[in-house]
């Protein structure tokens, strides 16, 4: 009966943040990173469910632009991701980890800008959240816009290790960099999030553009109580 289903406005295409009740909770695995629980899930009259997830800290990402050579140009940083063993393009980004705590999300996300690309940003604005894998990971993601760039002076520099060392970066086109992920060639999912909304963003004026401080209640741990 899809067909008679209703249709649907602008108002009501909101996700409904409203965890339901947790019987019981284990850890099932504590990883290095993240760890995997095991929770008891009261889902009214749907019964009781177990589930197990990821449960992720969450992270921030940055599409930082230029526009002072002619087009609009995003830079994009390119490191090894061992579980789909792929040297990916994306933008500058982090986890909202133990290093994180205390700051904003969006002071997180500067202080990427600043370890991995070197540079600050005079402006930021909140460009897309979303959610990767909500059926078995807990990790929420939010991508900034980052304009009015300046270059972190060079005894500033941050000095990058493990695998964030010698990560090669460059300035492409936005449209061409949107092609890309269209065409397949790009698959991360935060850049192509990035990108996207920026191309749409940019053609509406910068219009849907939000307050970097916007509050964050899709991330599990910073909702208001």
């Amino acid at each position: 009966m899809s067909l008679a289903a209703p249709r649907l406005h602008a108002d009501d295409l909101v996700d409904e943040v409203a965890p339901r009740p947790v019987a019981h909770s284990e850890l099932a695995l504590k990883g290095r990173v993240w760890d995997v629980r095991r929770d008891t899930v009261d889902l009214g009259e749907a019964g009781t469910v177990v589930r197990e997830y990821v449960d992720h800290p969450g992270a921030v990402a940055t599409l930082a632009l230029r526009e002072d050579r002619g087009t609009p140009e995003v830079l994009l940083i390119k490191q090894y991701r061992h579980p789909v063993g792929t040297f990916e393009w994306e933008l500058p980004a982090g986890l909202l980890d133990a290093d994180s705590e205390g700051q904003a999300p969006h002071e997180a996300a500067a202080r990427e800008l600043y370890e991995e690309a070197d540079l600050r940003a005079g402006r930021w604005d909140l460009l897309a959240d979303y959610v990767s894998s909500p059926g078995g990971l807990s990790e929420a993601l939010r991508v900034y816009l980052a304009r009015d760039l300046i270059d972190v002076p060079a005894h500033e520099a941050f000095e990058r290790e493990h695998e964030e060392l010698g990560m090669p970066s460059g300035w492409v086109d936005l449209d061409v960099a949107v092609d890309a992920v269209l065409a397949g060639r790009i698959r991360n999912a935060t850049v192509a999030v990035g990108l996207l909304s920026a191309h749409v963003a940019r053609s509406r004026d910068w219009a849907s553009l939000r307050a970097a401080d916007e509050p964050w209640p899709a991330h599990p741990r910073l909702r208001q109580a």
